[in-house]
């Protein structure tokens, strides 16, 4: 049987979510984890920009990580909370806030040096950004109640890397349901299954794995 496959790197948010969202839906694919810094030539042959997720199907190819979670979701949502109309406009926007502002924030967090950048005046860019996330958290575990969303699993990974960066000072601040929910997130199952450990990808020997 021949399955899509997906180019993931494990460390990626892009990738962790589009993982996250396959998983929710059950549908398999042929993992093939790379390394960014060594990117094959079977996927830059599809996608040029060399960016991961792509996900290789028989009639086309998706590679940018929002368009992968749609897909999975279009034949099976039933693992995933049904947004209502003010609660998808809503994980919409902060969608977008997450993957433009607290990104563009965060890599100049994290990476100061590689931008020149002060590191504090974007930390507390990304502070701001948690600050109203905190203010509309439901009462949990996850951002909607009892059952996961395209908006938990789309802006957790990145929240995830904010903590990283400095635990200690995340860990100070007042985002006390954030911090809730991200330690729910990562104890989670799905979590778990995400950020699996599998060998790089040989082309050599086609090593790659059924996932999930």
């Amino acid at each position: 049987m021949n399955l899509p496959i997906l180019y993931s790197f494990r460390r990626c948010p892009y990738a962790m979510r589009a993982r996250m969202a396959l998983i929710l839906a059950a549908k398999e694919c042929e993992l093939r984890e790379i390394l960014l810094k060594n990117k094959p030539d079977e996927m830059l042959n599809i996608s040029p920009k060399g960016t991961v997720p792509v996900l290789e199907l028989p009639n086309k190819v998706l590679d940018e990580s929002l368009d992968i979670i749609s897909w999975a979701m279009e034949s099976n949502s039933s693992n995933i909370h049904t947004l209502s109309k003010k609660e998808e406009l809503m994980a919409r926007t902060l969608i977008r806030i997450f993957d433009s502002q607290f990104k563009h924030h965060l890599d100049r967090y994290k990476y100061s040096s590689r931008y020149n950048a002060d590191a504090e005046v974007h930390q507390k860019e990304c502070k701001n950004i948690l600050d109203r996330l905190e203010l509309t958290i439901n009462q949990g575990p996850w951002i909607f109640g009892e059952k996961i969303s395209l908006l938990d699993i789309s802006i957790l990974p990145f929240i995830r890397q904010c903590k990283i960066a400095n635990s200690e000072w995340f860990f100070a601040q007042d985002f006390k349901k954030i911090i809730f929910l991200l330690n729910y997130f990562e104890d989670s199952d799905l979590f778990q299954q995400a950020m699996k450990k599998f060998d790089l990808w040989d082309p050599q020997n086609s090593n790659g794995y059924v996932f999930p």
